[in-house]
């Protein structure tokens, strides 16, 4: 089986989306890491977001550290749930849902720093779900 193209899980999200909200950027998530796990996920949905910002016009628009949390949140609660059907596993876990998740490890400074917006910085205020304090 090959791995997942970033327009082929899009595609498969919109054929029942009427527009790409926060819901379907989790939805997108939640198939890439089921199909690739977690590292190869935060490739394909990192190079996905930012090759579409760019070619939006918004190449500013991509943030990778947040882009990575987001597959790594997403991935620990898909592998904690094993649920095979999305409309269940949003079900079980509304917290993803809530754009505002970040805000539980990350301080506002923190995600707004050049440094978060171009690389991977950890989070600040708690860890991860599934990482201790030290990790």
């Amino acid at each position: 089986m090959t791995e997942p193209t970033f327009d082929a899980l899009m595609a498969e999200v919109m054929a029942t989306a009427e527009r790409f909200g926060h819901r379907e950027h989790v939805h997108l998530t939640w198939l890439a890491v089921r199909r690739c796990g977690i590292p190869a996920a935060i490739a394909l949905v990192s190079d996905g977001i930012r090759r579409t910002a760019r070619y939006a016009g918004a190449p500013q628009k991509y943030h990778a550290t947040v882009s990575r949390a987001w597959v790594e949140l997403v991935g620990y609660y898909a592998a904690e749930s094993g649920d095979d059907d999305y409309a269940a596993f949003a079900d079980r876990h509304p917290a993803l849902l809530d754009k505002r998740l970040l805000t539980h490890y990350y301080r506002p400074s923190t995600l707004a720093a050049p440094r978060a917006k171009d690389g991977w910085v950890e989070p600040d205020l708690a860890p991860f779900p599934g990482r201790d304090a030290a990790a």
